[in-house]
């Protein structure tokens, strides 16, 4: 079977008039509307940054005393407009999911700084410094703000049904199966899987084989891999997401994509590799090939020295705003039930070193005693032991566990070098007796006192699921996405989302 007749449909798309081919947006498209309410966000931020910082510096709205800076309330915010827009942090793709787009922001917004200063000393302008550096980053908080506010309004459409996306997953059963719960797990992305193109399974008797996984979840199968376009096309699919398969192959592809340009659907194609994004990844034309480049995932070198010096920082700073918290936390403790204030247990850290990683007792001082007894009640992943109504816990206990307060010793481990903010979770040793040669890259940094795991679920996350997070991170770790997980961890907190 030639590639021409494998994609039917693919021809007569070519020979479509172009305004047709370009495609069209649909009634209703959100990404248009939903882009000028950035736009205009982050012109009031950068509008009221350099407004307040005005009023700030010259002690009231006096543009007598401050002529240049008066000019700059007019051009900072085109000039912020332009970062932003030389950033790309106003491409759809990078707004509304991960720590991408809060990233350009800051770049932009570090570039903006560097040129009003550049300026301020080639032109020997007399631009007060104060103004500049109380504008400028004041603008780059704004707008984070407003961008993560328009955020939260787009998820919670997303939560009800509406600004998503219809796909159609073409690929393997297997593969395909992985996508749909994958896409399922993560509905904010915006992405709902209206069916499955598959290569058909038949029986000894020539019958198609349903598949039930795909069955459960309320995926159909629409067709054949020879059929995306045309079912893309007949369901008014809005992305097509192909997975490596032999039968859509380079040729192939690119007869798909000239076919999909007859309709309004975006092409995806999945890479073999996994849980890799951000910076790291990049295409490269190597001998007319555009090639998957993959950086090495950042594991030493000197932004590793600078988190290790945020971490400790941040923990020295948070251990003596929270002294009183402590205090109080502590004596609790005391009062509530006979033992320790804290529980001190080994975990494995970096490289497979064990420290004495500290927490808040918040259980019996016999609990691990008990533990043999309550074992085969376990409501954990197969690997880690959890239990809802745990017997073994105190009263004060269960209220630090909810709030996750219990936690708040390992700042100390933060501090003495042992453990980052952010990070993988620190495992037993028994747990990593059982680790297999992909999930001891979780131990190729150090764990942290949060992490995609804390904000995902915690305890009712599976063994897989938790592996996979912390992989995510070790691959993919950057200033940017440690902001973000700090930041959902108080929501996190605040909703004690699988703390038990």
């Amino acid at each position: 079977m030639t590639v021409e007749s494998r994609l039917s449909g693919a021809s007569r798309a070519l020979w479509l008039p172009a305004q047709v081919r370009r495609g069209h947006d649909r009634p209703g498209d959100w990404r248009g509307s939903y882009l000028r309410r950035v736009v205009v966000g982050d012109l009031v931020s950068i509008g009221l940054a350099t407004l307040l910082a005005y009023v700030v510096r010259f002690e009231g709205p006096n543009f007598h005393r401050g002529p240049l800076e008066a000019w700059l309330i007019v051009v900072l915010p085109v000039l912020w407009l332009a970062a932003l827009m030389g950033f790309r942090a106003y491409e759809t793709r990078f707004m509304g999911l991960g720590s991408e787009e809060f990233d350009r922001v800051l770049r932009a917004s570090t570039f903006v700084l560097a040129v009003v200063a550049t300026a301020s000393w080639a032109g020997k302008l007399q631009i007060a410094r104060g103004f500049v550096v109380l504008a400028l980053p004041l603008a780059a908080v704004l707008t984070l703000l407003t961008r993560y506010a328009w955020r939260r309004w787009l998820h919670a459409r997303r939560a009800k049904g509406e600004h998503t996306q219809t796909v159609l997953v073409a690929g393997h059963r297997a593969g395909a199966l992985a996508m749909v719960q994958q896409m399922s797990r993560a509905s904010y992305h915006g992405m709902r899987v209206a069916g499955v193109c598959v290569p058909p399974t038949l029986s000894s008797d020539g019958a198609d084989l349903d598949d039930e996984a795909l069955a459960r979840l309320g995926v159909p199968v629409l067709g054949g891999l020879h059929e995306v376009a045309r079912v893309a096309e007949r369901e008014g699919i809005d992305a097509v997401a192909v997975l490596p398969t032999p039968e859509l192959d380079g040729p192939a592809l690119r007869q798909l994509g000239w076919a999909l340009e007859g309709t309004h659907a975006e092409l995806y194609v999945a890479p073999a590799v996994t849980e890799v994004v951000g910076p790291r990844v990049a295409i490269r034309p190597v001998c007319g090939l555009p090639l998957l480049h993959l950086e090495r995932p950042e594991l030493t070198g000197v932004r590793r020295l600078a988190k290790t010096a945020v971490d400790r920082t941040a923990a020295a700073v948070g251990l003596l705003l929270l002294l009183p918290v402590v205090i109080g936390i502590a004596v609790a403790i005391k009062v509530d039930s006979r033992g320790p204030v804290f529980f001190r247990q080994q975990r494995v850290g970096k490289d497979g070193e064990t420290f004495t990683m500290l927490k808040f007792r918040s259980m019996v001082t016999d609990a691990e005693q008990l533990l043999r007894e309550l074992q085969a009640q376990s409501e954990g992943n197969g690997v880690l032991f959890k239990m809802r109504q745990d017997p073994r816990v105190t009263r004060v206990g269960r209220l630090l566990r909810r709030l996750s307060l219990d936690e708040l010793p390992q700042l100390v481990n933060v501090l003495t070098g042992q453990m980052s903010l952010v990070g993988p979770r620190p495992p037993l040793a028994s747990e990593v007796a059982l680790y297999g040669d992909d999930v001891r890259r979780r131990l190729l940094v150090k764990p942290g006192l949060t992490g995609l795991w804390q904000i995902n679920g915690r305890s009712d996350l599976d063994w897989d699921e938790s592996v996979r997070l912390d992989l995510r991170y070790v691959e993919n770790w950057s200033f940017a996405f440690d902001f973000m997980i700090l930041w959902k961890t108080l929501g996190a907190v605040l909703g004690s989302k699988g703390a038990y």
